[in-house]
Order: structure tokens, then sequence, then C-alpha cells
């Protein structure tokens, strides 16, 4: 399923494929949520991240999360992947604000 499509697909340099969780659509009291009032999910999943970047001495700098883990976004920003009709979302390593621990 999307273990095939990241066989395909792997991200360049600091870069960092998220998949974000899925969006409440009942509140704690059982109330059915329309769509536009869903707020926007800034967390999300890793699923696969590039190599690293170049510092200024020339050494490789590796992304600082790893695949699996569940990460806080940005806002704003990402760009959006579909693979197998699956959305996802490429980050900049920099641009992940944060790393929940369990």
């Amino acid at each position: 399923m999307a273990g095939q499509a990241f066989k395909r697909f792997l991200p360049l340099f600091d870069r960092v494929l998220v998949e974000r969780f899925a969006a409440e659509t009942v509140t704690k009291g059982g109330i059915m949520l329309p769509e536009k009032s869903q707020g926007k999910v800034l967390q999300a999943t890793v699923v696969a991240i590039g190599g690293g970047s170049k510092g200024k001495n020339g050494d490789i700098q590796p992304v600082s999360v790893k695949v699996g883990d569940k990460i806080l976004l940005p806002e704003y920003g990402g760009t959006k992947v579909v693979l197998e009709d699956q959305d996802y979302f490429l980050f900049r390593d920099g641009d992940i604000l944060g790393r929940y621990t369990e």
C-alpha cells in the first residue's frame, strides 16, 4: 500500500515527508463538526526523511527526526504530495516546530 509509494519517492536533503493526523469530526459531547469548522491539524507522523543537508564546513547535518516520530507542524507551509491517492506533506527539517515524546 503506502509502503510501495515510499520505495518510489524519497525526500532529498533536509526534507521530511509527513502524514497529518485526521481532523476531529465529532466533539467530546458527540456533536458532529462540519468540515469548514474543523481546525487545521498541526500534528503529524514522519513517514520518510531525506539524508540531511550540508553544513557550512561541508559536513552532512542529519535530519533531527526519524521515521515514526510524532511531530508538531507550523500552521502554514509545506508542500502537498499525493502518493497512491493519499495526501502527505513535505516540510524542511528546520520548519518542524517540535517532537512529541511518549
